[in-house]
């Protein structure tokens, strides 16, 4: 594992299953790190040795979706450490089930917000002190489907390729300005969610969330600095 006990992390989505995976690695790597929540009661029950930690550092009520909140999480972060090296997105969610044409446009809607606009918002929100400071590294969350539409879930595909896309984009914009912008695009995760919803599948051939956490701390690293626009399969075996 890359040591990362000079840099400062911020990290949406923490209480999640794949975040909270992502924030133990990254705390354990030695890092100063910044959790951009929702939910601040979450992260003090998860991660209780963050109480009064002086490198671990709750932002109160962040909604990844709102600028103005973000804007004022990425400040306090800087306020507290003076500069963000790297930014983790794992913020995101699920809804599928029906074809298109039965599917709900506020659907499409939650989608979009959820899993686009929070990395667009964020994203926006900490770039600037990472040009300021000429280096960064940024990792967004997409999956599989991001790739290829799959049938009854076109809501979520549309959401998750439009990460990439914008993954894309910035690494384009930034890469020259010493900043790498990647993704990763996961296969079914094992989860206790996906083990409920889907009790006779072979959970053995799904991916981990530490596994997952390992490929985005490697994209974090100044080891994977080549590394540009990339979105990286972790299907695991499925």
């Amino acid at each position: 594992m890359s040591d990362f006990s000079d840099r400062v992390v911020g990290i949406t989505g923490a209480t999640g299953n794949l975040g909270t995976a992502v924030a133990r690695k990254f705390m354990v790597s030695g890092s100063k790190m910044g959790f951009l929540e929702r939910s601040p009661d979450k992260i003090k029950k998860i991660f209780p040795e963050t109480v009064n930690a002086p490198d671990q550092f709750l932002v109160q009520q962040v909604d990844v979706t709102n600028p103005d909140s973000m804007e004022e999480a990425a400040n306090e972060l800087l306020r507290e450490f003076g500069r963000i090296d790297i930014l983790v997105n794992t913020v995101g969610g699920y809804r599928a089930g029906a074809p298109l044409h039965q599917t709900p446009l506020d659907t499409l809607d939650f989608m979009l917000n959820l899993n686009a606009r929070s990395v667009f918002v964020s994203c926006q929100a900490f770039i600037p002190s990472m040009i300021e400071n000429n280096y960064g590294k940024i990792v967004n969350v997409s999956a599989r489907p991001g790739l290829i539409g799959v049938r009854n879930a076109a809501a979520y595909s549309a959401s998750k390729s439009a990460v990439i896309r914008l993954t894309e984009s910035m690494s384009s914009e930034l890469k020259h300005k010493g900043i790498n912008v990647n993704c990763v695009l996961p296969g079914t995760i094992d989860t206790p969610q996906n083990r409920q919803a889907m009790p006779d599948a072979d959970f053995n051939l799904w991916v981990s969330p530490e596994s997952i956490a390992d490929v985005i701390l490697f994209l974090a690293s100044d080891v994977a600095s080549a590394i540009h626009g990339a979105a990286v399969p972790v299907y695991g075996r499925s």
